[in-house]
């Protein structure tokens, strides 16, 4: 059986690229009516530009059923044109155990993505369901991208002699977690700094970074600090920043451009570094 991370590191290394395209389809956005039309428009120009995809759950859900039907599109899209690419379900469940193995049930088997975002608030049995899925990614939600992400995230907390945020509490437990080899985390590229950190607590573990692109977040540091010793196991995201990257009848083609341009700079920083493909 092929892991998690085998297929992982295989998708970056075939596409030379550590890029990551967020599919979140916003009608007040999109230049055309029909999502999946959208997004195949933007998965047909990139797929040979990035290792992963992750369709965010909740702009499809806002949409009801039409939106559910058109993630399902999307997906076997995916599969059909870009089978080796990794698939992202951005969900960030977590609940009691019964409600997370429902969960884990969901992202896994009935979506069949390679992996997901989980919210581990509710501590390791919240999300410990996610882990028996060997072949699949649990990727923790660790530092957030958002501006109030420090409000719980840098909270000191007490552990025996030692002091450490909340943040980091995560990233360690996530380490001792990873009993399976499965498990990743998320990490906002608004914050590189607190990237580097996290990286030093996991040295091995995959990072999703989003932030790139809308949210302002610093490229050539988030490279510089998440990635792995090789230069690896990092998947750098950017959402609206490529799939709106025009918002006329161009945006297929600019979505294209906007995929060159930030994997390149991606990868010079990489070279740049030593650590290049």
């Amino acid at each position: 059986m092929t892991t998690f991370l085998e297929r992982l590191d295989a998708a970056c290394e075939a596409r030379q690229s550590l890029v990551c395209v967020g599919l979140d389809p916003d009608p007040a956005l999109m230049p055309v009516e029909d999502v999946f039309s959208f997004n195949k428009a933007i998965v047909d120009v990139t797929h040979d530009l990035v290792c992963a995809y992750k369709p965010n759950l909740a702009f499809y859900e806002a949409l009801g059923l039409d939106g559910l039907r058109a993630l399902e599109q999307t997906i076997q899209h995916i599969r059909k044109v870009a089978p080796t690419v990794i698939l992202i379900g951005d969900a960030k469940r977590g609940d009691v155990t019964n409600t997370a193995a429902a969960y884990a049930k969901a992202m896994f088997e009935v979506w069949d993505f390679d992996a997901t975002t989980v919210n581990a608030y509710g501590g390791r049995d919240s999300v410990e369901p996610f882990f028996k899925y060997r072949e699949k990614g649990v990727l923790i939600w660790c530092r957030s991208s958002n501006p109030g992400a420090g409000d719980f995230q840098d909270v000191s907390l007490s552990l025996g002699n030692a002091t450490k945020a909340f943040y980091q509490h995560i990233a360690s437990s996530a380490g001792q977690w990873n009993i399976n080899k499965n498990i990743g985390l998320v990490a906002g590229a608004t914050y590189p700094s607190e990237l580097g950190i996290i990286r030093k607590i996991c040295p091995e573990l995959p990072i999703l970074a989003p932030g790139i692109g809308s949210q302002a977040g610093d490229l050539e540091q988030s490279v510089r600090l998440g990635v792995d010793d090789r230069g690896r196991r990092a998947m750098i995201n950017s959402s609206r920043g490529i799939i709106y990257a025009s918002r006329g009848r161009d945006f297929a083609e600019a979505a294209r451009n906007a995929t060159i341009k930030l994997r390149d700079a991606i990868n010079a920083t990489l070279a740049s570094e030593g650590r290049g493909w």
